[in-house]
């Protein structure tokens, strides 16, 4: 059995086994208000993963600087409407903002720079936190799972990731300063929690971007101190197939599915179908 830079099993959850019926979406937040972490690396390579195992898996690209969506191989400067659209437009049929990727049980709602002009927007929306929620409510019974890739902010637009979602992962660089700001985040993840949110989970914090290095190891043992218990099992290591992979505008999973990081991002989907995360 091929094992981690731990020296675990990369196939310690069984492979899932085959839907009978789809939906409804458990909806995910990929959410850390550092940039490089990870998250938009992880939104399509844990989606990819999942959707290889027969889920049909959305992202939602709800960051202006749009990754997800070229990370998939879409010019959303091409496309009509992205979901900055579909948040101001109560009249648009969010089925139209859902652009179908190249692969097989995997969409994506797009995003551009539009979306940088939400956050001023929806200071004066009418349930300002709720949009996005009620933006993809239409959709949730058609996906078995939903992710929303967040910006690197705490701002309106992940409040209101943090309020359409049933629960959070949290990428978080084996580095020490991308441990600095968590705190930060888990306190806005607490504050959605008593006020908006109630049932809001956390599902996880995901380790990236690991090498075998001292420094490393530290701040991996401060992360399982820190969220005893909700440390994913696979640990993602720093790879140079990553960014080619999103050259080439594919999630790893299918890029190099022989590759040791797309066999660590199949143990997370693997994980959260175990977990009864996702169906």
């Amino acid at each position: 059995m091929p094992t981690d830079l731990l020296g675990r099993d990369y196939e310690t959850f069984p492979a899932p086994p085959t839907l009978e019926q789809h939906g409804p979406a458990r909806v995910i937040a990929m959410c850390n208000q550092k940039g490089g972490v990870g998250k938009t690396t992880s939104s399509i390579n844990i989606a990819g993963a999942l959707s290889v195992y027969g889920r049909r898996v959305l992202i939602v690209d709800f960051d202006p600087q749009g990754a997800a969506t070229v990370g998939l191989g879409i010019n959303a400067n091409n496309v009509e409407n992205t979901i900055y659209t579909a948040l101001f437009n109560p009249r648009m049929d969010v089925h139209d903002v859902v652009q179908h990727t190249r692969f097989p049980n995997l969409d994506i709602i797009p995003a551009n720079i539009d979306l940088s002009a939400a956050e001023i927007q929806l200071v004066t929306e009418v349930g300002r936190e709720q949009v996005l929620a009620g933006t993809l409510r239409p959709l949730k019974d058609e996906y078995d799972v939903i992710i929303i890739d967040c910006q690197p902010s705490l701002g309106l637009l992940t409040v209101n990731a943090l309020t359409a979602a049933d629960g959070v992962i949290i990428p978080v660089a084996a580095e020490f300063f991308a441990l600095r700001g968590v705190a930060l985040l888990m306190q806005s993840i607490e504050k959605v929690q008593a006020r908006i949110n109630p049932g809001l989970e956390i599902y996880g914090v995901l380790v990236t971007m690991y090498t075998r290095t001292l420094h490393s190891e530290e701040v991996l043992q401060r992360i399982y101190e820190a969220f005893k218990g909700k440390v994913f099992h696979s640990v993602i290591t720093r790879s140079i197939k990553l960014p080619d992979a999103t050259v080439a505008a594919a999630p790893i999973t299918m890029y190099a599915p022989e590759h040791k990081t797309a066999k660590e991002y199949r143990e997370v989907a693997r994980e959260l179908v175990a977990r009864g995360v996702v169906a």
